[in-house]
């Protein structure tokens, strides 16, 4: 079915004489197809029956998942802060079975909810309530389809476990840097959509740094390769990078083409303390004046954080005799044999120790040892669930204003919740805090927990004023979603929208995060 249009042409200007007609303007009558038509907003399909089968006979009935016990577990993430209900869990092996996947979704209106390792933060994996989101599991687009050592290019599915990728470009003596404390579980297509940081954004930068090219599923099943493997194409718009840290609200993404580096000849990892967030700073400047590039990693830790991981941590320990109030873990990696790592570090510590930035420190011996220490920084996030409620900040400043930031942030805390336990650590060499706030020693969990809006809306009030970001690396889900058109230009968030309804005008893509529905945004704005 289709239905006619008009477009009424003009001659160019500045080209009258060399057209037939040069002062009429004429028309042209096209046939436009229903298809090609931009469908408006919809309400999402009911999960019947009826589609069920549609879907099984798709991808196969062993990967459709629709008793409660199988889909339960992709339903709550691992902090059982956000829990939803579905249907139906869809695992699709391939890209061709993604797209088909897609194409019926978009025909019978049914929202997709794509969900990787499931372990983001911010709740954008997780499905609403209603039942009637379909969660599209990555799990099985595992494959490393190939590994280029002599090009420092992987191409890899989206279900594969970054922890497998690091392994595989060891083995074929090459680094992936992307380092989480999730990464034995996270998924390559999560840390795209959430264009995740982890610990070396301080030498290689975040996600889509080091992403070359993507193949993605549109919402209405077309399939976009991008899958590029030029460190230089200068053709137009790079679309991969609205799909990188899109949160899955545009498309599914499949597979990626990566970089891959040099293994580093030499790695350095000592951990020193410190008296102050001030001296810290001191002695990130002086670190980084010292290894240039070399310094891979610059992480902060307080002292609680410490005492917890120690606490609920299988093999975490104090590396040093006496507890300090605050520590920096430092890597530094060395890609050519000329220098010496280990000169270096000391070098650094000693001068440090003399400037009285440093109180004492330890220096990593073995391999092992190394891991240890950074172990006591991975189990940071993780083990704090057991210690009560945790009330949770992702959050960047200019990198020399995070001890004025701890300064204000800090003691506002403690002020609202007399007894609240700060954890505030993380990435301090690109100015990125988890500023966590854990609940007083006897207090009900709850009852805390219900003031995170409240604590929330102060400290994101503080990184603001600061020139900050209120969500540095986990992205922005359902959590920070309805805080965002605060802290973002009011353009780009109409941009934002526009974009949205471009990629997926029925609104059927991961609904309701990073931005509302239109439904919804119409809404608040009618009220």
């Amino acid at each position: 079915m289709s239905s006619a249009r008009v477009w009424t042409i003009y001659p160019p200007l500045g080209l009258k004489g060399r057209f037939p007609g040069e002062d009429l303007a004429y028309q042209v009558t096209l046939q436009v197809t229903n298809s090609s038509i931009s469908p408006k907003p919809v309400e999402p399909a009911r999960l019947d029956s009826h589609i069920l089968e549609q879907f099984k006979v798709l991808i196969g009935e062993q990967n459709c998942l629709t008793a409660s016990a199988d889909t339960d577990p992709y339903c709550r993430e691992w902090r059982d802060k956000f829990f939803g209900k579905t249907a139906l869990v869809l695992k699709p092996g391939s890209t061709e079975e993604v797209s088909a996947v897609m194409k019926l979704a978009y025909e019978q209106n049914c929202a997709i909810v794509p969900q990787g390792g499931n372990t983001g933060l911010v709740g954008a994996q997780t499905p609403d309530a209603s039942g009637n989101q379909i969660i599209l599991s990555t799990e099985r687009l595992n494959r490393i389809r190939t590994l280029d050592a002599d090009s420092n290019v992987a191409i890899v599915e989206a279900g594969v476990v970054l922890e497998q990728l690091q392994t595989a470009a060891e083995e074929a003596n090459r680094l992936f840097p992307l380092a989480l404390g999730a990464q034995g579980s996270c998924q390559i297509g999560g840390n795209l959509s959430t264009n995740a940081g982890g610990t070396s954004v301080l030498s290689y930068g975040n996600t889509r740094d080091m992403v070359l090219g993507i193949e993605v599923v549109l919402p209405d099943g077309r399939i976009m390769n991008c899958l590029r493997t030029l460190r230089k194409d200068n053709t137009g718009y790079d679309l991969k990078h609205l799909f990188i840290g899109g949160e899955g609200t545009l498309g599914v993404i499949t597979a990626a083409s990566l970089k891959l580096y040099p293994r580093p000849k030499d790695q350095q990892v000592a951990i020193f303390a410190v008296e102050t967030p001030e001296k810290a700073f001191s002695l990130f400047d002086l670190a980084r004046d010292h290894a240039g590039s070399m310094l891979t990693g610059f992480e902060l830790m307080p002292r609680m954080g410490v005492e917890f991981t120690i606490k609920h941590a299988p093999g975490a320990r104090d590396v040093l005799e006496a507890p300090h109030p605050w520590y920096c873990l430092l890597e530094i990696s060395i890609g050519s044999p000329a220098v010496d790592g280990r000169a270096l570090i000391e070098a650094i510590f000693e001068e440090a120790f003399e400037a009285g930035f440093v109180e004492d420190a330890a220096l990593a011996e073995t391999t092992q040892q190394a891991a240890d220490f950074w172990r006591l920084r991975h189990g940071m996030s993780e083990v704090q669930k057991h210690e009560g409620g945790s009330i949770k900040h992702d959050i960047s400043v200019p990198v020399s204003s995070i001890p004025a930031f701890l300064a204000r942030a800090l003691p506002a805390c403690e002020e609202a919740i007399p007894g609240c336990r700060p954890v505030p650590f993380g990435h301090m060499g690109d100015g990125n805090l988890h500023f966590n706030i854990s609940q007083p020693l006897g207090a009900d969990r709850e009852a805390f927990l219900a003031r995170w809006e409240e604590i929330n809306t102060m400290v994101h009030a503080i990184v603001v004023d600061m020139g900050g970001s209120i969500s540095a690396e986990h992205g922005i889900g359902t959590l920070k979603r309805d805080e965002l058109p605060a802290v973002k230009d009011p353009v780009e968030m109409d941009i934002m929208r526009q974009i949205k309804a471009l990629f997926d005008p029925k609104g059927l893509m991961n609904p309701d995060k990073l931005i509302k529905s239109a439904s919804s945004f119409k809404k608040d704005q009618d009220q």
